[in-house]
């Protein structure tokens, strides 16, 4: 795979990341794992906008579908260790480096969120790493998935009217993983936890049920789909265990995942993960967070997986891949080097 990085700026403990459309244009928002900015860029990495200078500690960030600028996001999850304040914020845009942070709901540990869209109903889907903690590293209250009907009108929504959740799943050790699959048929999401891999969906209907199906029982960190062998169908792309070093392909056999190849590398604390078809061949660009600290890109050469490595001693906390003007974009958040950084890929 051919990559050129075309730009680089200095962010202390950078982490999330999300795409933005915004007064008729696509923007990137990057924000701090700990106490620090949100930043909007251009396609092209060029800084635009400061969304706000603090708290930080934000895991996750999505737009409001349908909305000028308006996103949701994560506001105190400074660490497993630190997030009892953890909470989901709306911002919403007023001007120039003028953004209206307001509290959406306190939600104590919650780590990452999404929007999905089912039957014209916006739902919202949160994931809290564990529900309790009583001292470092304190995992004996297993975390929960939440979930609730996005209103369409979001202006009475604040700190003393919060959004109204309910718990959909219990028990999820490590709850970590989350990745939106979009597909024919509809949106789901897959959640990772020690207990396994989960496929939740939204109701169909208003006043519907969600479902919640187990897809693999194997521990794991963090997950992504792509069709890599190019048959049609998704395979699931696992890091495993929590901020584990093990890196898994699992393929749907006879209707159900099944691990098909375990890299014999060891990626330790692999964390940066984003699945796409990149020229029309399904990749999933990955990243982990200690010992080489890589840039890497999944693929398959007709005969078996393999990895590729795009960048080193960066230490990527998230990345994206995303579309600009009949290229291919790629930001990666290094956090272990304080650099968010924007490649172009040419080739594979």
């Amino acid at each position: 795979m051919k990559i050129n990085k075309i730009r680089t700026h200095e962010l202390e403990k950078c982490y999330s990341i999300c795409p933005l459309s915004y007064n008729g244009r696509e923007h990137l928002l990057v924000a701090a794992e700990k106490v620090n900015k949100c930043l909007m860029f251009d396609l092209d990495g060029n800084l635009e906008e400061t969304v706000w200078e603090g708290p930080g500690g934000t895991m996750t960030m999505v737009q409001v579908p349908g909305s000028n600028g308006e996103f949701l996001a994560t506001h105190k999850f400074y660490s497993p260790n630190d997030s009892k304040e953890a909470k989901i914020v709306l911002a919403s845009p007023k001007g120039k480096d003028d953004w209206e942070i307001r509290t959406m709901a306190e939600l104590p540990f919650v780590h990452r969120f999404d929007v999905l869209t089912a039957g014209g109903v916006n739902y919202l889907i949160a994931c809290t790493l564990k529900s309790g903690h009583e001292e470092k590293d304190d995992w004996s209250s297993p975390g929960k998935i939440w979930v609730g009907e996005l209103p369409e009108d979001l202006s009475g929504v604040d700190g003393e009217h919060p959004l109204k959740l309910t718990a959909l799943k219990e028990g999820l050790l490590k709850n970590h993983g989350y990745c939106r699959v979009e597909e024919a048929d509809g949106v789901w999401a897959a959640v990772a936890a020690d207990n396994g891999i989960f496929k939740v969906t939204p109701p169909l209907a208003r006043g519907g049920s969600w479902s919640v199906e187990t897809l693999t029982e194997d521990a794991a960190s963090d997950m992504t789909f792509a069709d890599f062998d190019g048959d049609g169908e998704l395979e699931m792309l696992v890091m495993t265990p929590f901020h584990g070093d093990t890196v898994k392909i699992y393929k749907k056999v006879e209707g159900a995942y099944t691990c098909i190849h375990t890299f014999e590398e060891s990626y330790e604390f692999a964390h940066g993960i984003w699945g796409a078809e990149i020229y029309g061949k399904g990749t999933a660009i990955i990243g982990h967070r200690k010992g080489r600290r890589d840039l890497l890109a999944c693929t398959y050469d007709g005969s078996g997986y393999v990895m590729e490595v795009l960048d080193s001693d960066v230490g990527p906390a998230n990345v994206r891949v995303y579309p600009k003007d009949g290229k291919v974009g790629l930001v990666s958040t290094n956090r272990e080097i304080d650099e968010i950084a924007f490649y172009e890929i040419e080739s594979l």
